[in-house]
Parts: C-alpha cells; sequence; structure tokens
C-alpha cells in the first residue's frame, strides 16, 4: 500500500462544535518544543499534528534555581518550574505568528488557583493562532497547602469545569500519573467537560550529586520523562481507555514509530513526544514515517483501525 493513501487524521474533539482534527496523531509535547518558533528553521513543522506550547501563565516566570536538568538511566529528570514569557507576550508576539502556520497550536496553561485558570481560558478564548488549550493541573494549589490539583478528583474537576464555562476552544487535560487512582480523576475531568486526555505528566523523582553529597536538581525533586517511563505511562493509557470515552493523547518515553503504535493500540487517539526531540530533532517526523510504514505494510488504510487494537475484554 501507498503510504501516500493513509488516513492519518484524528479528531481530538468530537463533541466540541469548534472541533480539533489533526492531520496526523503525532504532538509536539508542551515544554520541550518551546513555543514551536524555536524549530521552525531545523523540521518541518506543518507536517506535524498539532504543537503544544510550553506552560504559559497570566505573568511572566524565572522558573526553579539552577540546575534544572539532570540525565538519568534511559530518562530525564527536569525541574524547569514553569520558566515562560507569561500570557500578555504571548497573545501579542506568539499567536501571530501561529495564525500563519498550517500547524494547530495547542496553549499549555497552568495556575495557582482556579481564578488563574478561569482569566487564562477567558483571555485565550477568541485568539487568532489557538486551537485549543492543554489544561495542567500537575500544579499547586495555593488555597490548599500546595496539594495538586490534579491529585485531588474534587479540585481537578472544579478547574475544569470553570474552564469550560470561560471558553468554547477546546479542553485537553494533561493528567498527573502522580496518584492513586487515575482512572478516578480521569473520570471526574471528562464529566466535568474536557473534550481529551493528556496521559500523562511527568513522574516524580530526583537524583543525588554523590561530590557534593546534595539533590542533583536546585529544586531537590522533578518530573521524570524519556524511555524510562514508557510502560508506566501505557499501562494508564490504557487503564484509562478502558473506563473514560473521551479521545486519549498518549504522552511518556515515546522515541519511534513503534512506541507510538503501542500508546495508539492501547487506547490513544493520539500521541505527544517530548524528551525525544532534545536527542533527535526529526524525532517528531520520523515516528510519524514508523506510523506510516506500518500501515502501509500491514495494509491498514485508516489509523482509526489501530485505535484500542490491543484491548481485551
Amino acid at each position: 500500500m501507498d503510504t501516500c493513501n493513509l488516513n492519518l487524521s484524528v479528531q481530538l474533539a468530537p463533541q466540541n462544535e469548534r472541533g480539533l482534527l489533526l492531520s496526523s496523531p503525532v504532538m509536539a509535547a508542551s515544554g520541550t518544543f518551546g513555543y514551536g518558533t524555536e524549530y521552525a528553521g531545523i523540521i518541518d513543522i506543518q507536517r506535524l499534528g498539532a504543537i503544544v506550547s510550553k506552560g504559559i501563565t497570566l505573568w511572566p516566570r524565572e522558573g526553579n534555581p539552577q540546575p534544572r536538568l539532570v540525565e538519568t538511566t534511559a530518562g530525564l529528570l527536569n525541574s524547569i518550574g514553569l520558566e515562560n514569557i507569561g500570557l500578555e507576550a504571548l497573545i501579542q508576539d506568539k499567536a501571530p505568528l501561529w495564525a500563519e502556520w498550517q500547524v494547530p497550536v495547542i496553549v499549555n496553561i497552568a495556575g495557582e488557583s482556579v481564578e488563574e485558570y478561569a482569566r487564562l481560558a477567558t483571555l485565550l478564548d477568541g485568539v487568532e493562532g489557538i486551537r485549543g488549550i492543554e489544561v495542567n493541573i500537575s500544579c499547586p494549589n495555593l488555597a490548599s497547602g500546595g496539594m495538586e490539583f490534579g491529585t485531588s478528583p474534587r479540585m481537578a474537576a472544579e478547574v475544569i469545569s470553570v474552564v469550560r464555562t470561560r471558553t468554547g476552544l477546546p479542553v485537553i487535560v494533561k493528567l498527573t500519573p502522580n496518584v492513586t487512582d487515575i482512572v478516578e480523576i480521569a473520570r471526574a475531568v471528562a464529566d466535568a467537560g474536557a473534550d481529551s486526555l493528556t496521559i500523562a505528566n511527568t513522574f516524580k523523582g530526583m537524583a543525588i550529586d554523590t561530590m557534593s553529597r546534595r539533590p542533583a536538581l536546585g529544586n531537590i525533586s522533578g518530573g521524570l520523562s524519556g524511555p524510562a517511563i514508557k510502560p508506566l505511562a501505557l499501562y494508564l493509557v490504557y487503564k484509562v481507555a478502558h473506563e473514560v470515552k473521551v479521545p486519549i493523547i498518549g504522552c511518556g518515553g515515546i522515541a519511534s514509530g513503534n512506541d507510538a503504535l503501542e500508546f495508539i493500540m492501547a487506547g490513544a487517539s493520539a500521541i505527544q513526544v517530548g524528551t525525544a526531540t532534545f536527542t533527535d530533532p526529526q524525532a517528531l517526523l520520523s515516528i510519524q514515517q514508523g506510523i506510516e510504514q506500518f500501515m502501509a505494510r500491514v495494509g491498514i488504510r485508516n489509523l482509526e483501525e489501530l485505535i484500542g487494537a490491543a484491548h481485551i475484554g
């Protein structure tokens, strides 16, 4: 089968009036692809399914103290601390560029209160060049003593319910894996109006510098990403896909076409690639090509035929 005749398109917001149709299931994950502009001269970004911006907050943030990155066996620990240019600069400087692109851009938002999430969603609604919002609920809720929004079904649902009332844009929720029962959280945000779910954010971890006898990260702990977490994230996708009927975006350690296919067969409609782009900026396109080659080899024309294909029972 000729790869030119393949249909890789996916709809990530089937219940939303605006919809979020991607020409490919391969998305650039938040935090590792900047605002997309940084890679525009390195790869053909217009061939991607979508780009998720780095996390944006109401006001600019300097981020956590250095060092912020530590390599581990088959992984990467990061403690960036949401360093970003702030919402005003994003709307003024980045959105006009995105409006000229064919590839959809989704803005990842982060807040320390429900009110901050609400304000972000309100101000992003209707901005040309922004096709969707990805809500990062792995942020500390200052009103609850620093507990992450995403660790409580009630708090997670409250954030998404408010965001849903403030924007008509497709709303994607990025779930934290650092919970006892991710299905409970997934169900809560889906019921609150999420159009789709990203599973999952990074796993909490740390490293020790044995020479200084101190934590290797300036913020002590960080988020683990990369190949080391792939089996863990894959299981979470499989588990949630059995229970929650909104599109899922698989994320965690994806570095090849076969990795992406595993997530799709586990129930993901699309996938996000993050850490792999650090070692190979072309990884996103290589992964997409790998999916196409597999489909051509086994005689599958539509990607939809593979979504959830590995489910048993």
